[in-house]
């Protein structure tokens, strides 16, 4: 009976040391923060989002401020996963051999943004996109580096990626675009993900306009420098105060560097309207406009 004793006494001590690690473990769990990723398909963003302001999925008849609507998918995935931090934004698109545009470039340069690039075929139809995505989504969720993957996309081809990203723990919510008739989302990949929310015409209007002539027409026009953008920025910055208060400043510099999609398009509209420049495919200068507009509240607190 007391060797049973001893045996007894010597698991009662590794089960109160297996607890203790538990214990440990879940605590560290508990402390490490929740972080989640933007996956954007932007093959499907062009064509929904072109559909439901523009009317046509031609990505030649309109255009879309490409870095606008990223901060404002930012902004948005800051409202829904409240206690959580940005890993990045993923930007998937299609190009000849795989060479970045000057547009995508513009893109790759934007802060927390990753561009990766499929082939074009003869056709503009993009290949390797999804395959890139669940890449992505599987290695991430598999090393722990997202509890939360916002997924903007609608190919049934995505519904791998997504399953891969759950089969490791990732919580995968599909974000879609308001479509004006049918729907726009593969059904499959509907039933797949653990949430799913619309983005209206509201959401898109400030980032998506036809082409049509220019507003402000750039052609033999002197370029600004970034010093007289960000002054602009700075002008602007003081009349916004000056009509909002401090209260809508106090709301405001949480986001930072970021700016609500509404704010960063009077923003600009404002600066176009100063320097009867547009601004529009001008990455360097909307940056140098929004640090003026960030300079001149910060220094405020």
């Amino acid at each position: 009976m007391e060797w049973m004793n001893e045996d007894l006494a010597a698991l009662s001590a590794r089960i109160d040391r297996t607890n203790e690690l538990l214990q440990r473990m879940l605590a560290e769990v508990a402390k490490t923060p929740s972080t989640h990723a933007i996956f954007v398909d932007a093959g499907y963003l062009y064509a929904a989002a072109g559909r439901l302001v523009a009317g046509t999925e031609d990505r030649r008849a309109f255009d879309l401020d490409a870095e606008g609507l990223i901060e404002a998918l930012i902004d948005k995935a800051r409202q829904i996963f409240a206690d959580s931090r940005l890993l990045r934004v993923y930007w998937y698109d299609g190009a000849r051999r795989r060479i970045h545009t000057g547009e995508q470039q513009s893109i790759a340069e934007l802060p927390d943004v990753k561009v990766r690039l499929g082939n074009l075929n003869a056709n503009n139809q993009q290949k390797g996109v999804d395959s890139l995505i669940r890449t992505d989504l599987e290695s991430l969720a598999r090393h722990r580096a997202v509890s939360d993957a916002a997924l903007l996309g609608g190919d049934e081809d995505l519904v791998s990626a997504v399953e891969a990203a759950q089969g490791y723990g990732a919580r995968v919510h599909l974000w879609g675009i308001e479509a004006p008739e049918a729907r726009n989302q593969a059904e499959p990949l509907l039933w797949e993900v653990d949430s799913q929310r619309t983005l209206d015409l509201d959401f898109f209007k400030p980032y998506v306009s036809r082409r049509t002539a220019a507003a402000y027409e750039n052609a033999g026009a002197t370029r600004p420098s970034r010093e007289d953008v960000r002054f602009v920025g700075a002008q602007i910055a003081a009349k916004w105060l000056a009509s909002r208060g401090r209260e809508a400043l106090v709301e405001l510099l949480p986001g930072h560097p970021y700016l609500p999609g509404s704010v960063d398009q009077d923003l600009l509209v404002e600066a176009e309207g100063i320097l009867q420049y547009s601004l529009r495919g001008q990455a360097d200068l909307r940056r140098a406009l929004r640090d003026g507009f960030w300079e001149h509240l910060r220094t405020l607190y």
